[in-house]
């Protein structure tokens, strides 16, 4: 299953970049679309909400790809879209008959159980042009391989993961397949009863066999085209598991990853003499004989995430005998000391993957020297040092792709081989402490590199541009360092090809230079934390490829600009710590794929526009400390996508609406700035004046509201009390009256809650005791009367301090003894706009590594 997500994926991403996005598809297929999604939500489901009745432009859905050419869907990518606590279903193959040119079909993790088809049958069939059909985790039988016969196009299927068992027949109607996955079955032989197959891939991984697994192994003789096996997840201990498989005599490709293998069945690979892939990474035992490793016509070993823990082992296993061999994984092990010196053996290798392990690399990779054909070599995660003789020998490889990512200082300048290199594609030197200046050298010399990865690397002086145009240059990274001064005025005309660019946390001043927008293929822009002033430009509205923008921690000042016209990409929007000024106005009116917009810590003014709703698949929503006004719109209230959303510090008013947190799973995106924006991506949230940054895949997890710090006036509605997933709710600083909904009770997941300088009274709910997953409680500076919640549990841990400034409190933990005499009615309870003291902000959930939790009330 991971394999084959692995290849949909890249497929999938191949696709997106190249630059197509249509406007509209087929108004046949479109309304396809639209009942096979009502056909999956059945009867209560939440599945594809990109895929809009209103929205013409179907190929921009979420799953979906279409022809350039024809706008007809070729690709429907539906795995994990059903909702797993509707149980089983039959889907309607009827459903799929007018994608005229589909040719892959996803429909893996759904719980389908089978198809629904009129009398008759044979309808999957018509679908003439499916290549790939993918049915992985769900609950056919047998009797799936019915309808699958005679798709006269098919060449790859995958079963894995169903309920087949026994014997699997491919008959003559599947005899071109080409791949199979039938992995994570209970079967036990496989057959071809009506002629030879022309099956050349077959996985059958995590197999459970009802006989003896031999019968399964020796009934693969009927596939004699079969080059590629995986056999991962599997318990060989005791067998030979070389001779069963011996008369296989095309197997050249051999997957064994997490099986259990032990001495005999590790030498008992040697029968296979034709062998030339063989992977053995995260073994459920430790290698220790190398008899298997006499394979000399081996050209792919991967040994990765294992527990090869010194250079030895290497000698011992024989790998390093290995003359032919052209690619070598041995990552996250625990290798350790220097690399070993044997690699020089391996002259055939073009391809060495040593990271993450506790080896000592230097920096001028001289062991590597004579390897002539090298062109690939990973060595992060390892400690990379400077020799202290570094000398003027040329290497003889000329690399394409080098990642020496280091832990702790690394290296102390760029080292020299670096300068006799032309071949490079992609370089990563992160967290190398180099210092010195740009080296614009590297990208004049190599003029086909692609990708440079110059984090953390106390670069500084100015940046140096090349000095001609590099168009090859699609990905740059030059973030936490020291560079100063203006960002070059002619950066895009010297490296027009960008698609992604990282300048943060740097101390570059001036403005935005104007060539930038002249990069039609840009994608990803951040330019956070630096010096930067002026305005923001009106051409960054006009970028059509622009997906990721951030700005963030400047001084930028001015208005937003007036329109982001042709972004309709535009996806994540971080402006947030400038200066900017005016109202909100019509910004991102068209930007409605916008997932993420910051726009917290400026001085915007007026109201939060009423067009809000146009953002409908926005995520987070970030306006706090401006100075907003009025009231919060009610299409503001019926974006259903809305995970968190923080307006506080302004000056609004009116009720507090009813809202709805969502619980929609995150769509799976293709774009090419994917990988960026789970790194890229964070929120700053302030408490007591400390602002903690919460960034990375942990914001799939944020969910809260925070309304803190401004005039809301009226009772806390009781829908609040519905959003059973929020986990942080801070209504404090408002001039709120009434009671706690008693429906708070139902908010299992929240760990904040922060209701304090309110005019709320009545008794606080004794069932917030159910709250078990409470850390932050505060309803200080209120009206309440009654006793505390029982000191039970996680509000054993609340004290004093967390109900304070209640003259009609009683009770623990509280000095008041309850019976005893009251003191007059007291004034109401002043607000945050009145007074300062005992400020407590909404403390936000899942800290990152760096900040302590605080898991008590207040401070």
């Amino acid at each position: 299953m991971g394999l084959f997500l692995q290849v949909s994926t890249v497929l999938v991403i191949t696709v997106s970049l190249q630059g197509w996005h249509p406007l509209g598809c087929l108004q046949e297929e479109r309304i396809a679309l639209l009942h096979l999604k009502d056909s999956l939500n059945y009867p209560h489901g939440t599945s594809l909400p990109t895929w809009r009745k209103g929205d013409d432009r179907c190929c921009d859905w979420e799953s979906i790809v279409c022809s350039s050419r024809t706008c007809r869907v070729t690709g429907l990518y539906l795995w994990s879209v059903r909702n797993q606590e509707l149980g089983d279903w039959y889907l309607n193959v009827s459903l799929f008959l007018p994608f005229q040119q589909l040719n892959s079909l996803i429909l893996m993790d759904n719980h389908i159980a089978g198809w629904v088809e009129k009398k008759g049958g044979y309808e999957l069939q018509k679908l003439s042009n499916l290549k790939i059909l993918a049915l992985e985790d769900n609950s056919f039988n047998n009797s799936v391989l019915s309808f699958v016969e005679g798709l006269p196009s098919l060449k790859t299927l995958y079963l894995d993961y169903n309920r087949l068992e026994g014997l699997i027949d491919l008959k003559e109607s599947l005899s071109n397949l080409k791949h199979l996955g039938l992995g994570g079955n209970n079967i036990n032989k496989l057959v071809a009863s009506r002629g030879p197959s022309s099956l050349n891939t077959l996985y059958l991984g995590n197999i459970t066999t009802y006989g003896n697994m031999s019968q399964l192994l020796q009934s693969l003789e009927a596939f004699p085209n079969l080059t590629t096996l995986f056999l991962h997840h599997n318990d060989f201990t005791g067998r030979k598991l070389g001779d069963e498989l011996k008369n296989l005599s095309s197997l050249e490709s051999l997957y064994l990853d997490k099986c259990s293998l032990d001495e005999h069945s590790l030498q008992s690979l040697g029968a296979l003499p034709s062998l030339k892939n063989l992977s053995l990474s995260a073994l459920n035992n430790n290698i220790s004989s190398g008899g298997f490793l006499h394979l000399r016509n081996l050209e792919f070993l991967n040994l990765s995430y294992n527990t090869l823990n010194n250079n030895n082992i290497l000698q011992t296993i024989g790998l390093c005998d290995l003359n032919n061999l052209q690619e070598l994984h041995m990552y996250h092990n625990n290798l350790s000391g220097f690399m070993p010196p044997c690699l020089v053996n391996l002259t055939s290798l073009q391809h060495l993957d040593l990271s993450s392990n506790l080896l000592k690399i230097p920096v001028s990779l001289s062991p590597l020297y004579n390897l002539s054909k090298l062109k690939y070599f990973d060595g992060s995660g390892n400690e990379i040092f400077t020799e202290k003789h570094d000398h003027n020998l040329s290497p003889k490889f000329q690399l394409e792709s080098l990642y020496l990512n280091s832990h702790g200082q690394g290296a102390r300048a760029f080292p020299k081989f670096l300068y006799h290199q032309v071949n490079l594609q992609s370089l990563d030197l992160t967290n190398n402490q180099i210092k010195g200046e740009f080296p614009n050298w590297l990208i004049e010399n190599n003029t086909y590199l692609q990708e440079l990865y110059l984090e953390n690397c106390s670069l500084s002086g100015p940046f140096l541009l090349p000095k001609n145009s590099h168009v090859n240059l699609s990905f740059l990274s030059i973030s936490m360092n020291h560079f100063q001064g203006q960002i070059p005025s002619e950066i895009g005309d010297r490296l027009p090809g960008l698609q992604v660019l990282f300048m943060s946390d740097n101390g570059f001043n001036g403005s935005i230079p104007f060539s930038l927008g002249n990069i039609s293929s840009l994608q990803a822009f951040d330019l956070s934390n630096n010096s930067l002033q002026g305005q923001i430009p009106g051409w960054i509205g006009n970028m059509s490829s622009l997906e990721f923008l951030d700005l963030s921690g400047n001084n930028l000042s001015g208005p937003l600009p007036p329109r982001f016209n042709t972004s309709s990409k535009l996806r994540v929007v971080y402006l947030s710590r400038n200066k900017l000024q005016g109202p909100i106005t019509m910004a991102f009116y068209d930007s409605s794929e916008i997932f993420t917009l910051d726009l917290s810590h400026n001085y915007l003014t007026g109201r939060i526009p009423k067009w809000i709703d146009r953002l409908f698949n926005l995520r987070f929503l970030l306006l706090s400390y401006n100075n907003l006004e009025g009231e919060i719109p009610i299409q503001l209230s019926r974006l259903d996508q809305l995970t968190l959303i923080d307006l506080s510090h302004n000056h609004l008013s009116g009720s507090i609406l009813s809202w709805m947190i969502s619980t929609h799973p995150f769509p799976r995106q293709y774009n090419s700035y994917d990988y960026v924006s789970s790194s890229q991506q964070s929120f700053e949230f302030t408490t007591k004046n400390v602002s903690l940054y919460y960034r990375g895949s942990i914001l799939r997890y944020f969910t809260g509201l925070d309304f803190s710090c401004n005039n809301f006036t009226g009772e806390i509605p009781l829908e609040i009390g519905n959003l059973s997933m929020i986990k942080a709710l801070n209504l404090s600083h408002n001039n709120l009256t009434g009671p706690i909904p008693p429906t708070f009770s139902k908010l299992k997941e929240i760990e904040s809650l922060d209701l304090s300088y309110n005019k709320l009274d009545g008794e606080i709910p004794p069932r917030l005791i159910e709250l078990f997953s409470l850390e932050v409680f505060s309803v200080a500076h209120n009206n309440f009367s009654g006793k505390p919640p029982a000191r039970v549990a996680q509000f054993a841990t609340f004290d004093e301090r967390c109900y304070k400034d209640n003259p009609f409190l009683c009770g623990e933990p509280l000095p008041k003894i309850c019976g005893a005499a009251m003191p007059p009615s007291p004034s109401p309870t002043s607000t945050n706009n009145e007074e300062n003291g005992g400020f407590m902000d909404m403390e936000v959930f899942y800290v990152t590594f760096w900040v302590v939790y605080i898991s008590w009330c207040c401070w």
